[in-house]
């Protein structure tokens, strides 16, 4: 559940943890759908035999799957400006793939909220310092400075 804070609890919050997603398990199933919907069928994604011979012994999520799927955890956590009545996503700063994410993997992002900076109209720009872990490596998917708008 987000949690609606005052700009002066916000700005106590900067450096903080304030996400930390559920495991989700990366299915064949998930990359299957992913490249139906975005017409990217190269065979490191989808192709399992051609991928068992490729550099990573099975077939790997497509890295926009990946983040796409940070929503799920923005949404269910997190911190909002009090008042906040909507969000759009911004944008991202410093998004890098640092590790692919193999079929059968699980992985779940963590944030810390890096910045919050009062824009005119009402309007709120969070930035949150994410990282989406992939279940027993120290190297994540991905790392990325995601920006949310807020609307008060």
């Amino acid at each position: 559940m987000i949690q609606q804070l005052s700009m002066e609890q916000l700005k106590e919050t900067i450096g903080k943890e304030i996400i930390r997603g559920d495991w989700i398990e990366i299915t064949q199933d998930t990359i299957n759908i992913f490249a139906d919907c975005t017409n990217d069928h190269q065979w490191i994604h989808v192709d399992a035999a051609k991928a068992e011979k490729g550099p990573f012994g099975k077939t790997i999520a497509h890295g926009f799957l990946v983040l796409s799927l940070m929503a799920r955890s923005l949404l269910e956590q997190g911190v909002a400006p009090a008042g906040s009545k909507m969000l759009i996503n911004y944008g991202l700063n410093r998004l890098r793939f640092t590790n692919p994410v193999p079929v059968g993997s699980k992985i779940r992002m963590v944030g810390k909220l890096a910045g919050v900076e009062e824009k005119n109209g009402g309007r709120v720009l969070v930035t949150i310092e994410t990282t989406m872990e992939i279940q027993g490596s120290e190297k994540p998917a991905f790392i990325a400075d995601f920006l949310i708008m807020h609307f008060c």
